[in-house]
């Protein structure tokens, strides 16, 4: 993976709908190999002071605690960044993290994200909400693909009872960012969605269920001996969930996907996917990063980059 910030990315936005492109399909639940080259293209710009909302105290990091909420009666461990300094409105963002990779991955998986929603409260004065979903982290619970809707549901209102949030935004990597555009489609007052190396669907899953479940006890986000109770149910719905269908319903709002052109995980055709089903995305390319984009700074720059202008757009949106 590229850590440098030289290399670069480049915005391609589509402003009419074209033919969806061919998705290449993986016989197992194992990472999947892209076979669509990315065109290197020019450095992200670092974002702008400009948003208007209020940064912090200048040199006050903002403060990051944790906390806890519900979730269908499963508590969900997060972690709450807010600027420093004066109370006043501000828009607001939920962190979703991707599905581990390793054996074990479930407990340590999105460690790094109240860090990130750490620099996104300094950088843009945003109150920034992370948090683990069920069977990971801290959280309670097994996964389930409609049981991670359930989460960023429930993430997405404890982050709006914040007194001072007006407007929110949810930001995912992985699956996550898939789940991320799911949920979005579900509640119209969510603003904009970015995608962080997210699969258009879950079909390479759907068709191997049984060894997603096994997969899932190794990595240890099933914990429970008996779960799930009823696996036709469950296997079912990785099927219901596709961000591709998804995506469409989320126009006229702002949508970014953003790929690592190496990416061993989920194709970069998956990016593209995405962004054509949606059909005024901006799509970001990211050269040489792979499936890791929350440790790549180039796409973490694109990312609070865009979050820059989002707000701005909002603001000047609304009538006077």
């Amino acid at each position: 993976m590229a850590t440098s910030g030289t290399s670069g990315t480049r915005s391609s936005t589509t402003s009419t709908r074209s033919a969806r492109p061919t998705r290449p399909s993986s016989r197992s639940c194992s990472p999947r190999r892209s076979t669509s080259a990315s065109r290197p293209t020019p450095s992200p710009r670092p974002a702008t002071a400009g948003t208007g909302c209020g940064r912090g105290s200048a040199g006050t990091p903002a403060e990051v605690r944790e906390l806890w909420f519900q979730a269908g009666g499963i508590r969900l461990a997060g972690h709450l960044a807010r600027p420093a300094g004066a109370s006043q409105s501000r828009p607001g963002v939920v962190i979703c993290h991707g599905f581990p990779q390793a054996a074990g991955g479930a407990a340590y998986v999105g460690r790094t994200f109240p860090a990130l929603a750490q620099r996104i409260a300094d950088a843009l004065g945003w109150v920034v909400l992370s948090f683990t979903f069920r069977g990971c982290g801290a959280s309670e619970g097994d996964f389930s693909l409609a049981g991670w809707l359930e989460d960023v549901a429930a993430a997405t209102s404890e982050l709006r009872r914040q007194e001072d949030v007006v407007g929110t935004w949810l930001v995912g990597f992985g699956t996550g960012g898939a789940i991320a555009v799911c949920a979005a489609a579900q509640d119209p007052a969510v603003l904009g969605v970015v995608t962080m190396a997210a699969p258009a669907d879950f079909d390479d899953w759907a068709n191997h269920p049984r060894r997603l479940r096994e997969f899932s006890r190794e990595v240890g986000a099933i914990r429970s001996s008996g779960f799930p109770m009823r696996f036709e149910a469950w296997a079912a719905e990785l099927r219901v969930a596709r961000a591709v269908t998804c995506a469409e319903t989320l126009v006229p709002r702002p949508f970014m996907v953003v790929h690592g052109s190496d990416d061993q995980s989920v194709p970069v055709i998956d990016a593209r996917v995405l962004a054509d089903a949606h059909g005024e995305a901006e799509l970001r390319i990211v050269s040489g990063a792979s499936h890791d984009l929350h440790l790549d700074p180039r796409a973490i720059a694109v990312l609070v980059g865009w979050l820059d202008r989002q707000w701005s757009r909002h603001q000047s949106a609304r009538p006077s």
